[in-house]
C-alpha cells in the first residue's frame, strides 16, 4: 500500500467518493427532509401547495449533530418569527414594493430582539419568502402549522439519521496538506544544489506563503469533523480524536511556518550569490539528503495523527521514528559541512546557521514525545474547562435556589 494512503483509498467509485464529501451528503440529506416535510405537510395542512414546510426543512438540516442540536433552536426561531411578521402583513397590506421593504425592515429589527443572532437576516429571508406565497389571512395558521411540520421533521430527520462522521475526509485533507509540504520542501533543497536566480528562489516563498490558504481549507474541514465527532452516539473517544487532529494540525501548521523562513533564507542567499553556486557540492547534497528525510516525516507525521487503528498507529509512528533519526543524522552532517563554510566566509554565518535552526524546528516539532507531551496538554486543558463549567453551572444553581422569593409590598 502507497504512503499514507488509507484501504478505500483503492478502486473508489463515485458513489463511495460521494459519500465522503459533505457537501453531497447534505444536498442528499436535505433534498430528503425537505421531501419528506412536504409530503407531511399535504397531509395536515389545508394547503393545496405547503411550501413553507420543505422551506424550513431546508434551513434546519445540518451537516453534522452538533451543529443541528446547536444551531437548529434559533435557526426554527429566526423562520418562525420571520413567517409571523409575513402573515400579519399579508393580512393588512399584501405585497408591494413598499411593503417588502418594511417587511425587511421589521425583521432584521425584530430579530435583533428575539436573540437569533447569526441567523437574523434568515428572519428577512423567511418572511420575505413566505410573504410571496401567503396571498390571504385565511392561510395564516396554515402557514404556521407548516413551519412547524418542517421544523420538527428537519430536526428529528437529523436525530434520528445521525449525520456522518467527517474524520476520514478530515484526515485526507491533512495528508493531502503534508504531501505538498513534502514536495514543497524537496523543491527548496533543490535550489540549493543549483545557482537560481533571486527570482526562482522568490517563486518557491511565494509557493510557501500559499500554504496559509492550504491549512485554511484544512481548518475548515477539521472543525466539521469535530463537529461531527460532537454530540454523536456513534463515537466513544469524540474528546480524544478532536484533539489528536487538532494538535496535528497545529504541528503541520507550525511547520509550514517554519517552511516559510526556509524559503525566505533561500531567497537571501541566493540574493548574496548573485547567480552563482548557492552552496557547494557536498554540502548541497548534505542539504538535499536532510530534507527528503524530514519532507518523508511530514508525511509519517500526518498518517500518525490521522490512522485510528493501533496497528496502523504503530507501524506509522515506527517508520517515523526512523526517518526521524535519519534525519537527525543527516542534519548533524550538514552542520559539520556548513559550519567549515562559515569559517572560510564568515559573512554568511547566519544565514547557514539559519538552515539548520529551521531544520530543528521542524524536526523537534514532528518528535513523538513532543507530540505527547502537547497532547496531554490539550486534553488537561479541555478537562479543566468543562470542570470549570460544572463548577460555574453548580454555583448558579445554588444560587437560585438560595434566593428568597420576592413579597409584594
Amino acid at each position: 500500500m502507497a504512503r499514507g494512503k488509507k484501504p478505500h483509498d483503492r478502486g473508489d467509485g463515485l458513489l463511495a467518493r460521494l459519500r465522503r464529501d459533505p457537501f453531497a451528503v447534505q444536498t442528499v440529506r436535505s433534498a430528503a427532509a425537505a421531501t419528506l416535510s412536504y409530503v407531511v405537510a399535504l397531509q395536515l395542512s389545508r394547503e393545496p401547495v405547503p411550501l413553507t414546510a420543505p422551506l424550513t426543512a431546508l434551513l434546519v438540516v445540518q451537516v453534522t449533530l452538533y451543529s443541528t442540536v446547536t444551531t437548529s433552536l434559533r435557526r426554527v426561531n429566526s423562520v418562525v418569527v420571520g413567517v409571523l411578521i409575513a402573515i400579519a402583513f399579508s393580512a393588512v397590506v399584501g405585497l408591494s414594493w413598499w411593503s417588502l421593504a418594511l417587511v425587511i425592515l421589521a425583521s432584521l429589527l425584530i430579530g435583533r430582539l428575539v436573540r437569533v443572532e447569526e441567523f437574523i437576516p434568515e428572519v428577512a429571508i423567511s418572511a420575505m419568502l413566505v410573504l410571496g406565497v401567503t396571498q390571504v389571512s385565511d392561510t395564516a395558521w396554515d402557514r404556521v402549522l407548516e413551519t412547524l411540520i418542517g421544523a420538527v421533521v428537519g430536526m428529528l430527520f437529523n436525530l434520528l439519521l445521525a449525520p456522518p462522521v467527517w474524520v476520514d475526509t478530515a484526515g485526507d485533507s491533512i495528508e493531502d496538506l503534508a504531501r505538498r509540504m513534502r514536495l514543497l520542501l524537496l523543491d527548496v533543497a533543490d535550489e540549493f544544489t543549483g545557482a537560481p536566480p533571486v527570482e526562482q528562489a522568490a517563486t518557491r516563498l511565494h509557493e510557501a506563503r500559499r500554504l496559509d490558504n492550504d491549512v485554511a481549507d484544512v481548518d475548515r474541514a477539521l472543525r466539521t469533523a469535530e463537529d461531527s465527532l460532537r454530540f454523536n452516539p456513534r463515537v466513544k473517544e469524540g474528546l480524544l480524536h478532536r484533539v489528536v487532529l487538532r494538535t496535528g494540525l497545529d504541528t503541520l501548521e507550525i511547520c509550514a511556518v517554519v517552511l516559510r523562513v526556509l524559503a525566505r533564507t533561500l531567497t537571501d542567499l541566493a540574493k548574496h550569490r548573485g547567480g552563482h553556486q548557492l552552496l557547494p557540492e557536498q554540502a548541497a547534497l548534505a542539504i538535499r539528503e536532510t530534507a527528503q528525510y524530514t519532507a518523508d516525516a511530514l508525511v509519517s507525521f500526518a498518517v500518525l495523527v490521522t490512522t485510528q487503528g493501533s496497528e496502523g498507529a504503530e507501524a506509522a509512528e515506527t517508520r517515523l521514528a526512523g526517518e526521524l533519526r535519519a534525519a537527525r543524522a543527516c542534519r548533524d552532517h550538514t552542520a559539520a559541512r556548513l559550519l567549515a563554510l562559515a569559517l572560510a566566509d564568515p559573512g554568511r554565518w547566519q544565514l547557514y546557521g539559519a538552515l539548520l535552526t529551521e531544520v530543528d524546528r521542524i524536526l523537534d516539532e514532528l518528535d513523538p514525545e513532543h507530540r505527547g507531551h502537547r497532547l496531554m496538554e490539550e486534553l488537561d486543558r479541555q478537562g479543566r474547562e468543562r470542570s470549570d463549567r460544572r463548577r460555574r453551572l453548580v454555583l448558579h444553581n445554588r444560587r437560585d435556589t438560595r434566593r428568597p422569593a420576592r413579597t409584594d409590598r
